[in-house]
């Protein structure tokens, strides 16, 4: 492919270059960068392109790759955001009139917002809305060369990709590739888009879009760990996980069938095998796999289930969650910053790495290590009961709505319709008893299932379902219909419209429930990550002049750090664009989201 470009390194030549790039309502844009984290390398080129004039524009002669060091911002950071003749640069990647494609954008938007010190406006993802297209099925790759190939049936060159990008003098054929790059994407969204609009996939695309800057955001304010405290909580795990390994060595050792030579039995307790036959021994009804959720309902009638169960929840701890996370802080910084894939799932959830604060332990002892520095605040909201609110809205089941308009407690008056009493005499156990009933509805609960957690028989499950379903009829009738629906239709949909494929064997039973089971699913789960994505975009634009930065999310909550005088102010913002963002997509269901302020995360 020829292109025309210009290779831009003095002011004047840049503002000429904006100027006419400014008059285009779409552009091609991408970055390239000496390293993959902002807070360790350098911003080389920024490539701005109409799809037949490129610019590229060279950093190093506005001040970058200057690397003294100094109050957590490099001396290139520096010179760049001060260096008044990139303003133009900025006023046009900030105007949210100009659409910028991108490919990855949350990438390229975290060097400039860094870097530059601006904001990216009018985002157009090519690589999120490739994943909205593919919606979940098959294992099509999702890189821009791998885009070229499926929807313009091209090659795209990516050998200089791994080149030197911090040479003082760059080839050029560096030039040529990182004008092509930012050259393609007019095209490229041109094709993509007319697959977003074939499958009703615009408003989704939109919403994943307009997301993409406040996760940049987050991941470059990064979340502050307490190393020693964490330090201090490790050492407690490991003293209590060796302190139940040995009282579970010595519950097990009558279950082994032959004692050493040198005393007691011992078994390798990571050994699935070991224990299972030990259980087994000692008389335990072990089921068909010693998963926690099918051991739990054992283990108020066998206390060596429990010490099992206790033991393992430390050695997870302590293996997912030990020395290693500090590994992690930013020298820069003293800060965590983890990388969120904004569509991790089908269903439009985030997934988190390097490492993944959404699967820190709720115990206060491992959140208190995440806190907010000195002089700051943490304000922490979650919606309340979002899913089961979300199926209410959707199912118009009367009964279920009404229960969320009384303002009681919703569990609590599940177990009265259920037992039949009244909401007063519930006890703390017929709760949790319905507590667990509702929650497994949302994930397609079976009656073998659920007399599996619950420890009933199979009989009463069952009739307690039945119960159940009487009371909430519409409800029933949605699950029905979407269990049916997904055999002809092979698909589900949230709210925003995100599109989930959903495969199975016809001739397989399981794979056929499994099918039903994900279709009653993945559209409340999903239209939960929809109100999330919605809320962050909302409070971006509330805190973006404030002393509050967005630090961390886990699903249905959301983590603020701000200034100390100002918590109870951003605690109101963060709980009205909740409520707002809940109230798009759920209309017939109160919204409810409880808001703390704290100096540390904790629930």
């Amino acid at each position: 492919m020829e292109i025309y470009f210009q290779s831009i390194t003095d002011g004047d030549s840049l503002k000429k270059a904006c100027e006419e790039l400014a008059a285009k309502p779409v552009l091609g844009f991408d970055v390239e960068t000496t390293e993959l984290d902002p807070y360790k390398g350098e911003l080389r080129l920024v490539q701005l392109s109409d799809g037949t004039r490129t610019k590229v524009i060279d950093l190093r002669g506005f001040g970058g790759g200057r690397f003294e060091s100094g109050d957590g911002l490099s001396g290139s950071v520096k010179a760049l955001r001060s260096n008044p003749e990139l303003d133009p640069l900025r006023d046009l990647l900030s105007s949210k009139k100009i659409t910028k494609i991108a490919h990855n954008a949350k990438f390229d938007t975290k060097w400039v917002r860094h870097h530059l010190g601006c904001e990216v406006g009018g985002i157009y993802d090519t690589y999120l809305a490739s994943v909205l297209i593919s919606a979940g099925e098959g294992e099509r790759r999702h890189g821009l060369a791998d885009l070229v190939q499926f929807f313009l049936g091209r090659t795209l060159d990516k050998t200089e990709q791994v080149s030197d990008w911090s040479a003082n003098e760059l080839s050029a054929s560096q030039i040529e590739y990182a004008a092509k790059d930012a050259a393609i994407m007019p095209e490229v969204r041109e094709k993509v888009q007319e697959r977003i609009v074939n499958d009703s996939l615009e408003q989704v695309l939109k919403l994943e879009n307009e997301c993409i800057m406040p996760i940049a955001e987050m991941e470059l304010n990064g979340f502050y760990l307490d190393a020693e405290r964490w330090r201090a909580q490790l050492n407690r795990v490991m003293a209590v996980q060796s302190k139940a390994g040995v009282e579970l060595q010595a519950m097990l050792a009558a279950g082994v069938a032959q004692a050493s030579l040198f005393g007691a039995p011992q078994i390798n307790l990571d050994s699935v095998d070991q224990v299972t036959n030990a259980l087994m021994n000692l008389g335990v009804p072990v089921p068909s796999s010693t998963r926690a959720w099918e051991l739990q309902p054992l283990a108020d009638q066998y206390p060596v289930v429990a010490k099992l169960l206790e033991y393992r929840g430390f050695a997870k701890a302590s293996q997912s969650f030990g020395e290693n996370i500090l590994e992690f802080i930013e020298p820069a910084t003293g800060r965590i910053h983890a990388d969120f894939r904004q569509i991790g799932a089908p269903t439009g959830r985030f997934a988190c790495s390097k490492p993944n604060l959404q699967q820190i332990p709720h115990e206060e002892e491992y959140r208190r290590c995440f806190r907010a520095p000195d002089g700051r605040m943490l304000v922490i909201a979650d919606y309340s009961q979002i899913e089961l609110r979300i199926l209410a809205d959707i199912s118009d089941d009367a009964n279920f709505i009404a229960a969320f308009e009384s303002g009681r407690d919703f569990h609590a008056t599940t177990a009265a319709q259920v037992f039949g009493i009244s909401a007063e005499d519930v006890t703390t156990d017929q709760r949790s008893f319905a507590k667990r009933l509702n929650f497994g509805v949302v994930y397609g609960l079976g009656a073998s299932r659920f007399a599996m957690m619950t420890g009933i028989s199979q009989t009463e499950a069952e009739a307690t379902l039945r119960r159940y379903f009487a009371t909430y009829p519409k409800m029933d009738e949605w699950l029905r219909t979407q269990s049916k629906s997904v055999l002809t239709d092979r698909s589900a949909r949230t709210r925003s419209g995100r599109l989930a494929r959903i495969g199975f064997d016809a001739g397989d039973r399981s794979s056929i429930g499994a099918a039903q089971r994900y279709a009653k699913n993945m559209p409340i789960q999903g239209t939960s990550a929809d109100i999330l994505k919605r809320a962050l975009r909302l409070l971006h634009e509330e805190i973006v002049s404030t002393s509050a930065k967005l630090v961390n999310i886990v699903h249905d909550e959301i983590v603020v750090e701000c200034d100390s005088a100002d918590a109870d102010q951003i605690a109101a913002k963060l709980e009205s664009a909740m409520l707002q963002a809940g109230n798009d997509y759920v209309t017939k269901v109160p919204i409810k989201v409880d808001v703390r302020v704290a100096s540390e995360w904790s629930k």
